[in-house]
């Protein structure tokens, strides 16, 4: 058996876990909203704070690690994007949202518990999620941008930049990793206390944060259960994202890491975070612009269960590459 397998299978029973509460109404059924809120605002930052203030700013500054990671993004990003408008020409936020979905990798909620059981007591492991998660935010906040200036009035628009600097300056994941990284730069240490109360705050992050996405997706699903869930249309486009999301991205970031000479470690660390699937907040984003909701729902449901056979893969494949 695949060694990724037991995290990967810990890691899914928790969402599955998330999802029966949810499915036998346990629990209020806003629950969710109160999880997720608890941990974009409270735990995640903490951690990423705490993670990189303690660690050397010669480790975080991994430029190969960033160079590589980003523009894997940034080219399944526009492919989708172009292959989308040619496709369908007068539809900007649908393109932005496929290409969303088929780049904005679960980093965070699942990316940080997965590679903290994968690599255990390796500071760094925690380091490359934290540094792939700040660089899908940014990608996310350029998707927002998109969205918005493709949906509203000509008359009440504003600068791009000053949507994506408004939205950036207002994430918590940004702002706690800027000062985080600063501390790390300055040299500056945190009192003991504070460091633990942080750490402690941070080690809450990951089983709240899979237990909400199970939460998510079976309120997802239980919305749509009035349409067609299964259009040859719908299947076809499914197929694509998750494709493109599970492999296509990870054998870019694979290339790119490997062109820039990034140590065996950081790439397979890289190549692993490229491959997960489609976050939860690209549902939430979708359902607030009411484009692409129900795709958007499916997508991260049918990718999470893809990954059980896309990770182990990519893992085997990357243990006999080292």
């Amino acid at each position: 058996m695949s060694s990724i397998l037991t995290p990967l299978i810990a890691v899914c029973a928790i969402m599955l876990l998330g999802s029966i509460v949810q499915k036998l109404r346990v629990l209020p059924t806003d629950t969710d909203v109160i999880l997720n809120q608890f941990v974009y605002y409270v735990a995640f930052p903490a951690i990423l704070l705490i993670v990189l203030a303690e660690t050397r700013i010669e480790d975080i500054a991994q430029w190969g690690f960033i160079a590589g990671y980003s523009l894997a993004m940034v080219i399944t990003y526009s492919l989708v994007v172009v292959l989308s408008l040619w496709q369908a020409p007068k539809k900007q936020a649908v393109a932005a949202m496929r290409a969303l979905n088929a780049t904005f990798g679960n980093t965070a909620f699942i990316g940080i518990p997965l590679m903290s059981i994968i690599f255990p007591d390796n500071k760094m492991a925690l380091v490359a999620a934290a540094i792939a998660s700040l660089l899908s935010v940014i990608m996310f906040a350029f998707a927002l941008v998109s969205i918005e200036l493709a949906s509203r009035s000509q008359s009440t628009s504003e600068p791009a930049v000053l949507i994506m600097a408004t939205a950036l300056g207002k994430n918590p994941i940004v702002v706690c990793s800027a000062i985080g990284i600063t501390l790390s730069a300055c040299q500056i240490s945190l009192p003991s206390s504070v460091s633990l109360m942080l750490h402690q705050l941070g080690n809450t992050s990951s089983p709240c944060a899979l237990f909400a996405i199970g939460m998510v997706l079976v309120k997802a699903l239980r919305q749509q259960t009035g349409s067609k869930l299964f259009t040859a249309g719908l299947i076809a486009e499914l197929n694509a994202i998750n494709f493109l999301k599970l492999v296509v991205q990870p054998v870019i970031a694979f290339g790119l890491l490997s062109l820039f000479g990034v140590e065996q470690q950081w790439l397979v660390m890289g190549v692993l975070l490229a491959s997960l699937p489609t976050a939860a907040s690209v549902y939430l984003l979708a359902e607030r612009y009411q484009t692409h909701t129900t795709v958007s729902a499916q997508a991260i449901l049918y990718g999470t269960l893809m990954t059980f056979i896309s990770l182990p893969i990519i893992e085997s494949l990357l243990a006999n590459y080292g």
